[in-house]
């Protein structure tokens, strides 16, 4: 028997942002996690599984999109005419999502209770799902105790939103330890919620997050998917992780600290994005680039970023529309000649530290006036320093327009203007 295990989907996730870079794949990347579903569905079918599991979130936000709950309808429809169930779980997003209330299921799409954790058994299958959906957008308690006893003589998954016991960027929903899923007798735990791909096996029991099924930003990097499980005599023979998503986000640090010259920092990280190339089979690859460059090559860089951004998207390019640049960095050095005044390096610091300590603060009164006072001097615009998604902000953002103050400043003071 095989089954897929999928989560976290965030069917047409408006990825907030992307007019802000010029030039960007825009209906590509919109739509993404459409294909990747559509390429989820065709594996169901081609590999006559026997079942599909969906551990949260189908949707994405506090959303109502009549064309989303018709394009979700019509994918479940060709798995019920080729008699394959679909098990889902609601997650935090669809709890408060509105297309959920619109949607009209198949016969063989069930949605686990809101109410308290139920199973149900799929006797073609010889299998026993059991788990719940969120009845609201944060479900903070621990439902691993109120899940059913295992149903003898047949494959047992859990289904569950949840983060475990933390995961760093993730809301604690629903938490619990891995002792409490191991000692539930169930042989397979499908989870989500965590976006990154999680496979833990511990006396026997496979507990995995198969990560989201496409990123849809850079800071959800690397192939995509779902999870194949085959299941044969009493126990969960393989665990295969199977790449869908069309768009891998990559985000690639190139250390140039030895070479002297932007020309040559630029025709080595075109090298480097030639090897990326050659060794995915994404669709389209959309990449964040950090260079660490030389003292030397830094200031320059620094000092016209707009030609030598330009330079290096140009020359990567070369009319491959699988390669698409998100960003350029130029990693923030401390300064590394001796005859910069201490003095200035200090007084720098010391208002960078105290907008650091005081991120609220800053993005109010000062971090983003002072990056557009700095960058109107480069040509580059502000909002190329929000990442995708941001409609505010943030800490992290601040952080980040602050690093790059302290770049620019600190390229200033080299170049002893």
């Amino acid at each position: 028997m095989r089954f897929i295990h999928c989560a976290d989907i965030h069917l047409d996730s408006p990825l907030r942002g992307l007019d802000r870079y010029e030039g960007a794949p825009v209906e590509r990347l919109r739509g993404a996690t459409r294909r990747a579903f559509e390429r989820l569905v065709n594996l169901a079918i081609e590999d006559r599984v026997s079942f599909v599991v969906i551990a949260g979130d189908l949707f994405d936000g506090e959303r109502d999109d009549y064309q989303t709950a018709m394009f979700l309808q019509r994918q479940l429809r060709r798995l019920d005419e080729c008699d394959i169930p679909v098990i889902i779980a609601y997650g935090n997003h669809d709890a408060a999502n509105q297309i959920t209330r619109r949607l009209d299921l198949p016969h063989s799409a069930r949605v686990l209770p809101y109410d308290t954790p139920a199973t149900i058994e799929l006797p073609g299958a010889e299998a026993a799902l059991h788990g719940m959906s969120y009845a609201t957008r944060a479900v903070n308690e621990d439902l691993v105790g109120r899940y059913p006893q295992p149903v003898p003589g047949v494959l047992n998954v859990g289904v569950l939103h949840t983060s475990i016991d933390g995961r760093p960027g993730h809301d604690p929903y629903a938490p619990c330890t891995i002792d409490e899923l191991v000692n539930r007798g169930y042989e397979y735990w499908a989870l989500g919620h965590v976006h990154q791909r999680e496979h833990h096996t511990v006396d026997g029991v496979h507990i995995v997050f198969p990560g989201c099924l496409q990123g849809r930003d850079v800071g959800e990097c690397g192939p995509k998917g779902a999870t194949v499980v085959v299941y044969a005599s009493g126990a969960v023979e393989k665990v295969i992780p199977c790449v869908l998503a069309p768009v891998q986000w990559t985000r690639i640090e190139v250390d140039l600290s030895d070479v002297p010259f932007v020309l040559g920092a630029i025709e080595h990280t075109v090298e480097r994005l030639s090897d990326l190339q050659a060794s995915s089979d994404a669709d389209l690859n959309a990449v964040r680039i950090v260079l660490h460059l030389s003292s030397a090559a830094r200031r320059d860089w620094l000092r016209e970023p707009d030609r030598y951004d330009a330079e290096l998207r140009a020359d990567a390019a070369g009319g491959d529309e699988r390669l698409w640049i998100e960003r350029i960095i130029v990693s923030p050095e401390s300064a590394s000649r001796p005859e910069v005044s201490g003095e200035a390096l200090a007084a720098v610091t010391d208002v960078l530290a105290s907008l650091r300590a005081s991120p609220v603060q800053a993005a109010e009164l000062g971090a983003a006036g002072l990056l557009a006072g700095i960058r109107s001097r480069f040509g580059s615009d502000l909002p190329a320093a929000l990442q995708l998604g941001a409609d505010v902000l943030e800490e992290r953002h601040v952080n980040e327009l602050l690093d790059e103050v302290e770049a620019l400043l600190q390229a200033e003071l080299e170049a002893g203007t």
